[in-house]
């Protein structure tokens, strides 16, 4: 598999009419191509990281729950996605956090107006059907990519993006390459988590949290520029 796949330029029809109040209004977006990662960033490659850096581990980082190399590595906050971002692409091409628009792109995998990357129902591969909470995440290879080749995504862990969130964001928000709204008090993030009721979340739904917050239900997918 490749480690990134590109997402083709387009538009998309951004937020959902079904959801909580800052899913609205539905609205049109363009968003320029640029490159996903087929899987959340492991821990694994976290540990490299860690290793090279002497950075701060993440939160419980020596929880057997947690310990897996293929698992995404959980526990890191906003910030320590953001250093791990400049470390790796000291090693080739710069990586960073996709935005909001950029994830619910990849996400829905081209079609607008499904609920979920995989279509209306929640995947039958997923453990427990999709209910939870689970002892912890699963691998990051389980399961079947969607149309983009993104395995996982919405599902497993929340993943940090890179703006700011603001409820009322989306009826101000700007038709091409959103970038979120200029500051805030918590970072924008997104996917469902496997120690919620249930572990998939709708491809439109939004979250976020403070960036100085580590959670075990928090990871990270790394996008490229073209």
């Amino acid at each position: 598999m490749p480690e990134f796949v590109t997402i083709r330029r387009g538009w998309l029809l951004m937020g959902s009419d079904e959801g909580q109040e800052n899913e609205r209004p539905v609205h049109r977006v363009w968003t320029d191509p640029f490159k996903m990662g087929v899987y959340p960033v492991t821990r694994g490659e976290y540990a490299v990281f860690l290793e090279e850096t002497d950075s701060q581990h993440p939160r419980e980082w020596n929880n057997p729950a947690f310990g897996q190399p293929i698992q995404p590595v959980v526990g890191v906050n906003w910030h320590d996605a953001q250093a791990y971002c400049t470390w790796r692409s000291r090693y080739g091409e710069p990586v960073r956090l996709p935005t909001e628009a950029e994830w619910e792109r990849a996400a829905r995998g081209g079609p607008d107006g499904q609920r979920y990357p995989w279509g209306d129902k929640i995947p039958t591969w997923l453990p427990n059907r999709g209910n939870g909470p689970l002892d912890g995440p699963w691998p990051v290879t389980l399961g079947k990519p969607n149309r983009f080749g993104l395995y996982g995504i919405a599902a497993n862990i929340h993943e940090w993006c890179s703006n700011w969130h603001a409820r009322d964001f989306y009826g101000m928000s700007p038709e091409i390459n959103p970038v979120g709204p200029e500051e805030g008090q918590r970072r924008a993030s997104r996917g469902g988590a496997w120690r919620h009721a249930h572990t998939i979340n709708r491809t439109a739904a939004r979250s976020s949290l403070d960036p100085s917050f580590r959670y075990t239900d928090y990871g990270f997918r790394l996008a490229r520029s073209i």
